[in-house]
Order: C-alpha cells, then sequence, then structure tokens
C-alpha cells in the first residue's frame, strides 16, 4: 500500500477551534489507509515563535514550518490543506507578542518606531511575520476556487436569510472613490525582454540616490509595475468624502485591506484617521508625538497611548477627539455597544469582508443605535472601487439579489510565485520628502520610475511569465469543464492590465477554444456582465489578477452561500502538487467572540470537508487505492451533511461546529459501510457507523450541554491545547467510538 502524506495547517481563531474537533475524526478514519495527515504550525503564534528561537528554552522552539512549508510547494508530491489564518496587523502582532510574553516566551518587544540600527534590525526581522506572510510562500499555483456543485445546488434549494432589501424609496449608498493621484492614475508597467537584476533607489530633489531595496531578480517574459499614491490628494479625497456624507446624514465607512496589504494600506487608513481627528490631533500633535501615538494604527492606536500622560491631559485629548465625532459625520460601527467605530482599529473591517456585507444588508452598515442606515463606503484606489460600485449601483437599481436563483461566479487568480499586490510589500516604501523612486538594472538603466511628493507611497509590483502562461491554461480548462464563459477582468487603461491582455491574447491560441465563449472586459463592465448573468441564474469565470481574486471570491460566497467559508479553493502548483483552501477567515474572530462568550462555535468546517475530497484523490492518482475511497466516501457525506442540513446555526444551545463534526463522522462511517470495494474497511466501519447511530442520543445531548458557559481558553493566539481540545471535543460518548479506531 503507498504510503502518503497530507500536510494540515495549524493556524488560528475559529478554524484553528474547530481543528481540535475534525482533525481527530480524520487521523482516526484514514489510520490504516496508508494516508497520514500531519499538523505543522504556522499560525501568528507559531511564526512568531519561530523567528525568535533566540532567547527559548529547547521546549519552546519550534521549526520554522511555514519555511518548510514553501519548499514543500516545489515538490510534485505537496499535499497540503490550508486553512485560514491571520494575516496580522501592527495591533495584533503586538497582542500576540503580548500573550506569549505572559506564557513565559521572551519574544522581544516590536518596536513601532525605532531609534537605532539594533531596533530597525529587529522591526525587518517581525516584517517576515506580519500581513500577507504566509500566503506568498505557500501559493505557488493558481487559484481555481468555486462553489462544489453539491454546495450550490444546496444553496439554491435552502437560500441564507442574511439578505435584505435595498430601499424602495431609494438609497444613497455609493461607493467614493478618487479621480486622481491613486496607484491605479500613476501605474506604469513593462515586460522584461530579458534577464536582469535590479534595485529600488529613491532620489532626492538634490540628486542624492539612497539604495532600498537590492537583488530583484528579474526574468524574460516577467510584468513589472510601479504606482504611487498621492496622500495629499488621498487626504482632500477624504476630507471631500466626510463633507458629503455630513450634508446627506449618511454613515462614511473606509475600506481597506490593512492586514494582507501590510505597508500600503495601514497608511491609507492612518491618513483617514488624521483627517476625521484634525481638530483633536492637530492641536496635541507634539504632545502625541512624545508618547508615541500612531494613527497608522486607528484610533486605538492613539487611545492606547493617553494613560502616558496626566489624568488632566488625557481627559482633554479624549474631550477634543469627542467633540470631532460631534461635528464629523456618523461612522460605520464595528460594535456600537462599545462605542468601536469603522476607524478604531485597521483590521477590524477588512474590505473583501466588508463591501459584501454592505451589499447584503441593503446598502447600509450599522449606526451607534445599532440599527442599520445608508453609507458612503470609501475604497481610495481605482483598482477596484469600480467595480464595488457596479455592483452596489445594480442592487440600488434592480433589488436585492436571490440566492434561491442566482447563478454562480467561479474564480480563476493569477496568484503564483507572489504574482501581484500581495508579493510586494518588500517593494512597498513612503517617501522621505519630494524626489523620484527609480527600478534601475544593473547597467544603471532606468527601467520605472515615479515622481513623488513627501510621505507618498511607492509601490512596485511583479508577476512572472510562467504563472501568467499556467493562469491562461487554467482559465481555459475550468471554461471547457464548466461549460461557462471565462471573462479576463483586465482594464487596458491601467498599466499592468494592458500588459497582461497582450500575454492573454499571445497564450489563448496555445489552446483548443473552440466552443468556448472567451471575453477580456474591464472590471466595472466585467461586473456588470456578469451580474445581467448573475440575475438570469447563469454561471460565470471571473479570470482575474490576485487582489480581485479574493475581493470576488468573498464577495459572491457571501451573497450566494452566505459565507464564503464553504467555497473550494483548489491550487494546482506548478510543480505539480496540490494546495487545497478551505475558505475565507474573514468572520473567523466574530466566532471566536461567541464562543468564548457562550460556549457555541458557529464555524461552518464545509469548506475542510470539501478540500479533504479532491486531497484525498491526489494521493489516489499516486497509486494509494484506499484513499479513492476516502474521497469518494466523503463526497457522499458531505450530500448527506448537506441534505440534512447538519451545518451550525448561529444560535447558542443549538448544533454548532462540534455537532456537526459529528454528523460528518457519522454520515463518513455510513457511506464507508455501505461500499463494497474494500470488505476490511467496511467491516471495520459498519461497526463504527452502527455505534455512532445507536449513540445519536447521547452525543447531542453531550454537545449541547457543553454550550451556554463563557469558555476560557487560557490564550486568544496560543491557546491551551489541552483546554482547547476538552472544550472541542465535549462528548465523552462520541470520543470513545472515534479514540477507539
Amino acid at each position: 500500500m503507498a504510503s502518503t502524506k497530507i500536510i494540515w495547517t495549524k493556524i488560528d481563531e475559529a478554524p484553528a477551534l474547530a481543528t481540535h474537533s475534525l482533525l481527530p475524526v480524520v487521523q482516526a478514519y484514514t489510520k490504516g489507509t496508508g494516508v497520514e495527515v500531519e499538523t505543522w504550525d504556522i499560525s501568528l503564534a507559531g511564526r512568531i515563535i519561530a523567528n525568535f528561537p533566540d532567547n527559548l528554552t529547547d521546549g519552546q522552539k519550534i521549526p520554522d514550518y511555514l519555511a518548510k512549508l514553501g519548499a514543500l510547494t516545489k515538490q510534485p508530491d505537496a499535499n497540503i490543506i490550508k486553512l485560514p489564518n491571520i494575516s496580522a496587523s501592527i495591533p495584533q502582532l503586538q497582542a500576540a507578542i503580548k500573550e506569549l510574553q505572559g506564557k513565559g516566551f521572551d519574544i522581544p518587544d516590536y518596536p513601532e518606531e525605532p531609534s537605532n540600527d539594533a531596533e530597525r534590525r529587529l522591526q525587518a526581522r517581525f516584517a517576515k511575520v506580519l500581513g500577507s506572510a504566509v500566503n506568498p510562500v505557500l501559493r505557488e499555483g493558481n487559484a481555481d476556487r468555486r462553489a462544489a456543485v453539491a454546495v450550490k445546488k444546496f444553496a439554491q434549494k435552502n437560500p441564507h436569510r442574511m439578505m435584505k432589501d435595498w430601499p424602495k424609496e431609494g438609497s444613497q449608498c455609493r461607493v467614493a472613490h478618487m479621480d486622481g493621484g491613486d496607484f491605479y492614475g500613476s501605474e506604469t508597467s513593462r515586460t522584461m525582454e530579458r534577464t536582469c537584476a535590479a534595485i529600488i533607489e529613491f532620489v532626492n530633489q538634490d540628486g542624492k540616490a539612497t539604495v532600498l531595496k537590492e537583488g530583484i531578480d528579474l526574468l524574460p517574459g516577467e510584468v513589472i509595475d510601479a504606482s504611487r499614491m498621492n496622500v495629499t490628494a488621498l487626504r482632500e479625497f477624504y476630507a471631500a468624502t466626510m463633507d458629503e456624507a455630513k450634508e446627506k446624514d449618511v454613515l462614511l465607512s473606509l475600506h481597506l485591506k490593512a492586514t494582507m496589504m501590510k505597508i500600503s494600506d495601514p497608511i491609507m487608513f492612518g491618513h483617514c484617521v488624521a483627517v476625521y481627528f484634525k481638530d483633536a490631533l492637530d492641536k496635541h500633535a507634539d504632545v502625541l508625538k512624545e508618547i508615541g501615538a500612531n494613527v497608522n494604527n486607528g484610533l486605538a492606536g492613539v487611545l492606547a497611548k493617553l494613560d502616558r500622560l496626566p489624568a488632566e491631559k488625557m481627559a482633554e485629548i479624549e474631550a477634543d477627539i469627542a467633540a470631532c465625532y460631534e461635528s464629523g459625520p456618523d461612522l460605520a460601527m464595528v460594535d456600537s455597544r462599545k462605542g468601536i467605530t469603522n476607524l478604531h482599529v485597521p483590521n477590524d473591517v477588512i474590505v473583501d469582508a466588508s463591501m459584501p456585507n454592505v451589499v447584503r444588508d441593503g446598502g447600509r452598515m450599522w449606526n451607534k443605535g445599532d440599527e442599520l442606515q445608508d453609507t458612503i463606503a470609501m475604497v481610495p484606489d481605482r483598482c477596484y472601487a469600480t467595480m464595488y460600485q457596479a455592483i452596489v449601483a445594480d442592487a440600488a437599481a434592480n433589488g436585492q439579489f436571490d440566492p434561491a436563483t442566482m447563478g454562480n461566479v467561479a474564480n480563476v487568480g493569477l496568484m503564483a510565485q507572489k504574482a501581484e499586490e500581495y508579493g510586494s510589500h518588500d517593494k512597498t516604501f513612503t517617501a522621505p520628502s519630494a524626489g523620484t523612486f527609480r527600478v534601475v538594472d544593473e547597467a544603471g538603466a532606468v527601467l520605472l520610475e515615479q515622481a513623488v511628493g513627501t510621505g507618498d507611497i511607492f509601490r512596485m509590483c511583479q508577476a512572472k511569465d510562467l504563472p501568467i502562461r499556467d493562469w491562461v491554461k487554467l482559465a481555459v480548462t475550468r471554461a471547457r469543464a464548466a461549460g461557462a464563459p471565462a471573462v479576463f477582468w483586465l482594464d487596458p487603461a491601467r498599466g499592468h492590465d494592458a500588459q497582461l491582455i497582450a500575454k492573454v491574447e499571445k497564450y489563448l491560441p496555445e489552446h483548443d477554444t473552440d466552443g468556448l465563449e472567451l471575453k477580456i472586459l474591464k472590471p466595472v463592465d466585467a461586473m456588470n456582465h456578469a451580474l445581467e448573468r448573475v440575475r438570469k441564474g447563469e454561471d460565470t469565470i471571473a479570470v482575474t489578477g490576485n487582489v480581485l481574486r479574493d475581493y470576488l471570491t468573498d464577495l459572491f460566497p457571501i451573497l450566494e452561500l452566505g459565507t464564503s467559508a464553504r467555497m473550494l479553493s483548489i491550487v494546482p502548483l506548478l510543480e505539480g502538487g496540490g494546495l487545497f483552501e478551505t475558505g475565507a477567515g474573514g468572520s473567523a474572530p466574530k466566532h471566536v467572540q461567541q464562543f468564548l462568550k457562550e460556549g457555541h462555535l458557529r464555524w461552518d468546517s464545509l469548506g475542510e470537508y470539501c478540500a479533504l475530497v479532491p486531497s484525498f484523490e491526489m494521493l489516489a492518482n499516486a497509486g494509494n487505492a484506499r484513499a479513492a475511497l476516502l474521497a469518494q466516501t466523503l463526497d457522499e457525506a458531505v450530500g448527506s451533511y448537506l441534505e440534512h442540513a447538519r451545518y451550525p446555526s448561529r444560535k447558542v444551545n443549538e448544533i454548532d461546529n462540534r455537532g456537526s463534526t459529528y454528523y460528518l463522522a457519522l454520515y463518513w462511517a455510513q457511506a464507508l459501510a455501505a461500499q463494497d470495494e474494500d470488505a476490511e474497511l467496511q467491516e471495520r466501519f459498519a461497526a463504527v457507523a452502527e455505534k455512532l447511530a445507536a449513540g445519536e442520543s447521547a452525543i447531542t445531548e453531550e454537545l449541547l450541554a457543553a454550550q451556554g458557559a463563557a469558555m476560557e481558553l487560557g490564550g486568544y493566539y496560543r491557546p491551551d491545547e489541552g483546554v482547547t481540545g476538552s472544550a472541542m471535543r465535549p462528548s465523552a460518548t462520541f470520543n470513545g467510538i472515534i479514540d477507539a479506531l
């Protein structure tokens, strides 16, 4: 029997809790089949520990599993189940460090404002943990992300009930964006003709050049871009939109991705905080600078430092901040009961999860009275804002989408080898003065350049030719398999997209496209095309770059399925292996909050169930016949899971993730017992299925009895393994059956 290994990533928050329930079942069911399931820790806390072993005991140290996984993705037998992980903002990083320190880990503090070379080196080490630290390392392939057929059919038959009508009297919701000075308007791009090594340098107005990054290896056919965000124009945009929201008496909201886009977006977030609270922040600028208040960490980054001041001064600043709330437009709320607004913390409102909710909630967000109210949603950069405005305008004109009838929008995404913006963090810089950022080759020739003013944000991005070529191939493959049109979302007026259009037109003739409907449309037109088909119940494949891949694979699943956690995400790795992603984690923090408050975990592990099927199939293709049976029977079990609606409820004292795991185990055992291809497995699981079915009443009672009380797990970023395991496996009856395997 061929022995084959699946690497299951240990991650954070709700999916990490769910793993404590599901993984013991998977490991028990695969025992004796030649399939090994091994966990590697790439959680935020795990990444911190791995990167800072200097002062840790041998018992505290763990390997750098992210680096190991990165190497594994380049092997043809790589088989990785990748769950959603935290892409940490600075506040999240600081909170995780504090928790680890409290557990006895001698981890250094993060130097927000380094004052010497040692602190700057330390900050650079922490940069490997911040933001999109995981995905660019693991994604050595392009994305095939879609709802499984059974999941989509179930969603149409049993539509989710979260959709709210758009107001018939008209909505004031709109997506506000810049009209100039943004990344979109400034982007220049070129395709490399030869191999070379480049640097990024900054040249000030006196002609002095400072090298910011060396060793950028460029390959023939690679697309490179440079763009800049004019922060003066950005602040003017914020101020004008704030005035509009105040005049129209609607909520103001900001939608960025300060987690993944860990350099550019926190700065853009900070400018919004600075403009909204301008009167207070300008009045106390010297004092706030002295205590290290950082608007890039949100208003919380200011408030957290006020306790360093005398009580009288602290009260004065708080009063001036309160006055800004009174004079400015009302802000969208994250938690109205606690007074936490959209501008409180940069990672609380993340565009790919927040904008679908604006559409779902009828163009509204929650106000300070805990009621839904029309919002002006600010998405500053036009690269993607126009696409969001298109769906908002469509819903306002044509009414809310109907999950029972709407078609599906799947995605083929270009993301391999750090393609596009998510791989650009190490090539994103803030201008120290007026001058020019330049990308220069080894001969001194300028490849790209951007003139900037003080504080402007410069960004260089790359997309290698091999991933682009593979992306086009995957688009054709999916169009053929799905029998649906494939639309490349590319804008000829944008520098990068113009280069990609030339690539698409070059590589499409390499494939059999007879009978396929393939289009190239700019994002706003592609969105309108997809929406027209969606409303007719027709399916479409969106073929996009990396960022749009992320945004669309939350947007449509949240509308269609109620959550993006139920999506199937297959990444065929360039070297032949497979990365199987299990849905999106945007809602994971709220699920943890509910679990800690009332012992109910509403995270749906359907994404994990679905990802395991192709993972097993890959092992079957490598010669493990029992893996084929595991895949077939698990797929049948998922169908039963959906048919019987065993997914978690949102309400306490009803079925939660742990109950879902039990029913998945029951249906899987029944399917294994019913098959007749492997007599040994049939006999083994006939007994398991009988015991699980007979114990249904006792098991469900034990699982429900564990709900209703507050939970203490011994940590948020690194909870106690034993305590968490007990909390997620509270049924002695169920555990006894599974552990006996």
